[in-house]
């Protein structure tokens, strides 16, 4: 009798188990999609047919309980790996441009301001460019006094004194080094007004959305 009643009750717990496995079995989430050919597709699982498009989770109701997209290629993530970066990087120098405006609207507040700082760059760099002329044009006549001198060998130059020779030869190169100065000169006052102009087409639209308080 007690290996019947054990008997029983093991069976009986067995039942149980099983009625438990299919309740639990019964309200598994239902994954469903439409294939690539248009076909309704049902499992219980994520749905490989449909790993590149939308698939549906659906509680035992039936009733949505979420979505979840395409699952993305490595290809694909390190595309949009990619697109994000890129994203990143313009924001960054949006933001990176919008500290040099306002920096730039500190340093200059008005028009005025600007022309001062200009014609200021511009008048250092002048000065320079005319004390190099000056120089220019001494070595220009140093230079013609020692051809003066060389003249009385126009028909044998190398009958001149070494000395003679030499001091031409260093006053040449000297004069070209000033030209090539100068022809920095010229190109740093070039740089310099693309400098201002460029800031000066940052600073106008600045100028608007800033306006200085009228004065009372």
């Amino acid at each position: 009798m007690p290996a019947k009643q054990a008997f029983g009750n093991m069976h009986s717990l067995v039942a149980a188990l099983l009625i438990v496995s299919c309740m639990a079995a019964a309200a598994q989430d239902i994954y469903t999609c439409i294939d690539a050919q248009g076909r309704k597709r049902t499992s219980d699982r994520k749905i490989p047919e449909c790993i590149d498009r939308e698939q549906k989770i659906l509680n035992p109701s039936g009733t949505v309980k979420a979505t979840i997209g395409p699952t993305l290629t490595a290809l694909e993530r390190s595309q949009i790996d990619a697109q994000n970066k890129i994203r990143e990087q313009e924001l960054a120098r949006l933001e990176e441009e919008k500290k040099r405006d306002r920096a730039l609207l500190v340093r200059y507040p008005s028009l005025a301001l600007h022309q001062q700082e200009r014609e200021e760059s511009l008048r250092q760099v002048l000065m320079v460019k005319s004390a190099a002329l000056v120089r220019v044009a001494e070595l220009m006549a140093e230079r013609n006094k020692l051809l003066d001198e060389m003249a009385f060998y126009t028909k044998d130059p190398n009958k001149a004194p070494l000395k003679l020779r030499q001091q031409i030869e260093a006053v040449s190169q000297t004069l070209a080094g000033q030209g090539r100065f100068l022809a920095d000169k010229d190109n740093e006052i070039i740089r310099t007004n693309a400098r201002f102009d460029e800031e000066l087409k940052r600073l106008k639209p600045l100028w608007q959305m800033n306006p200085k308080p009228s004065a009372k």
